[in-house]
């Protein structure tokens, strides 16, 4: 097209006024973008750190319930749940553990666990018979993974001890689990408070005790996991709502850095806003004074037979090619300081998290939002360039 031709020579010829304007755009955006990666770095980092502790997601019931399955069938559609399993009855939830064959015994917690539960590696999914074992608890009896553990307890009036034998399917690492810990599937600790309530367990060579088949599972309470850091507080409340118990999160936490994100947030977005008013300003300015100053040559234009509303297009033209040659040169100097600042403050960051981060959603959404406001301070001039009279500007020329 004539005028697109036109208006991009017309802009490499006159170099100074696009440098003017492009020099503009570098000194607001390349701060704005520098604060807007700062920020991202720095709260992802965070958030990424908050993550890597998957007890950051858990939600347990404190103190002890009532609960049959009932009461939690409509828990477990719940889409901000991503892992849910019961829990026994406090007092039952201590075994002592050893190697199978060795002779050391240390006491530990089993926790109810299975396919899904975040804490366990991707890829375990706690299949009958098979446990995970803290570090903690494989460092003081040397257990590994595919090991075989036996876990044994004895209760008051019981005539025999409980052996229950399983096999290591992963040990976990020292931010999983505190502690000496097992993490077991639900049922094996289902058949250790049978044996706590006196039920004969023939399976395990028990043959005293009350008829199995006369027991009705009762639930301490549950232990939940969240799907995001921004679900525990809703999923909390909402839980202790429909089991009408107390619940144990780390709410407090994960609220406080949440909430350091939105204030972040605003105080960019209300930088950005401000900004955004000083830029639009300085570019309706330059593009009108533009129009101004190239009156005679638009009037040339017009007169070889250019209508007004193509007229319109040039200073239009004019205003996109330096925006998009103002946000190449803004990001290219962004890279520059980020890559500087890193050097200067990013070692404080937990892991290798970056500094400056800007994913390239958030960077098409920045160059979309300049290139709408370039385009809105170019509707002025735009109008002023269809309003012209030829023959009167030339006559004013002459």
């Amino acid at each position: 097209m004539l005028i697109l031709d036109l208006a991009w020579r017309d802009l490499l010829r006159d170099r100074f006024f696009l440098l003017c304007n492009v020099a503009v755009m570098v000194g607001i955006l390349v701060p704005l973008l520098l604060l807007f990666g700062v920020k991202n770095g720095v709260y992802q980092a965070l958030i990424g750190e908050m993550l890597a502790d998957p007890a950051n997601l858990q939600i347990d019931t404190a103190g002890n319930g009532s609960f049959t399955e009932a009461d939690l069938a409509g828990l477990r559609d719940w889409p901000e749940i991503a892992f849910l399993t019961p829990k026994v009855r406090g007092q039952f939830d201590y075994m002592n553990v050893r190697a199978a064959g060795g002779g050391r015994i240390v006491t530990a917690l089993v926790v109810p666990s299975g396919a899904g539960d975040p804490t366990l590696p991707e890829g375990v999914g706690l299949a009958e018979g098979e446990v995970a074992v803290s570090a903690r608890l494989a460092r003081l009896l040397e257990l590994s993974e595919g090991q075989a553990v036996q876990l044994i307890s004895q209760a008051e009036g019981r005539p025999r001890q409980l052996f229950l034998e399983a096999r290591i399917a992963a040990v976990l690492g020292d931010a999983a689990v505190a502690g000496r810990s097992v993490l077991a599937p639900y049922p094996l600790l289902d058949v250790i408070e049978a044996f706590y309530d006196s039920y004969a367990l023939p399976d395990y060579g028990i043959t005293a005790g009350r008829d199995l088949a006369e027991r009705t599972p009762v639930y301490e309470g549950v232990r939940v996991y969240a799907h995001r850091l921004e679900d525990v507080a809703p999923l909390q409340a909402r839980i202790e709502g429909a089991l009408d118990i107390a619940t144990v999160a780390r709410t407090r936490d994960i609220e406080a850095l949440l909430g350091l994100g939105r204030k972040l947030n605003m105080a960019l977005g209300l930088t950005a806003a401000l900004a955004a008013l000083g830029l639009g300003a300085a570019l309706v300015l330059g593009f009108w004074s533009e129009v101004a100053r190239k009156r005679v040559v638009l009037a040339g234009i017009a007169l070889i037979g250019v209508p007004g509303r193509a007229l319109a297009l040039f200073p239009v033209t004019q205003a996109l090619m330096t925006a998009v040659l103002g946000l190449a040169l803004s990001f290219a100097a962004y890279g520059l300081a980020g890559r500087l600042a890193g050097r200067l403050f990013g070692d404080g960051l937990p892991g290798e998290a970056t500094l400056t981060v800007i994913g390239p959603g958030q960077g098409a959404l920045i160059c979309g939002a300049v290139l709408g406001l370039v385009l809105l301070a170019s509707g002025g001039a735009a109008w002023a360039a269809q309003q012209l009279d030829p023959a009167s500007v030339l006559r004013e020329g002459t």
